[in-house]
């Protein structure tokens, strides 16, 4: 697909360049099971959380499509649903440019998925209960003390978006 055809809101799919995505293990005994979610060594320095935060989303329920400037969003699907995740890459410079990238995670392919900013993001659980993901994001959420503008840019309020969650 040409440069040409691309910034007309096509996108090929494929893996987008930053994205990390990293298949987490359980390690299960008598009491029950344990997750390393973050661990400082396996994560870019820019990258290092400042926050983190765990959202419920309830089956069939699409969250995005949104976008940050700075931001970067590790997101942790670890059950008890399953999440269809949707990314755009929206970086010119970057040579994954309007690439998309679709990939299920949660309960049956436990996950963090590190987005760098830039890229468009979206999750939809496709499961059928009430579906848990932790975001560790590496800048506060308006800032120190919220004093700042949400950096975000929601796409999901335009209805003529290019990022379509299917």
């Amino acid at each position: 697909m040409s440069q040409s055809e691309k910034a007309d809101g096509q996108f090929e799919d494929g893996e987008i360049q930053g994205v990390v995505i990293r298949t987490l293990r359980q390690f299960e005994d008598a009491r029950g099971w344990l997750t390393e979610l973050y661990r400082e060594d396996e994560v870019d320095p820019a990258y290092h959380p400042v926050m983190a935060y765990i959202s419920s989303t309830r089956p069939d329920i699409t969250r995005g499509p949104h976008e940050h400037v700075a931001q970067a969003d590790l997101f942790a699907f670890v059950g008890p649903s399953n999440f269809r995740l949707y990314l755009w890459d929206n970086r010119e410079a970057i040579s994954t440019y309007r690439r998309r990238m679709i990939v299920d995670v949660g309960e049956s392919n436990p996950a963090t998925v590190l987005i760098p900013p830039g890229v468009v993001h979206a999750y939809k659980n496709i499961g059928d209960v009430d579906g848990w993901v932790i975001n560790c994001a590496n800048r506060l959420y308006c800032g120190e003390g919220r004093q700042e503008a949400a950096d975000e840019i929601r796409h999901e309020r335009d209805p003529e978006t290019i990022y379509r969650v299917e």
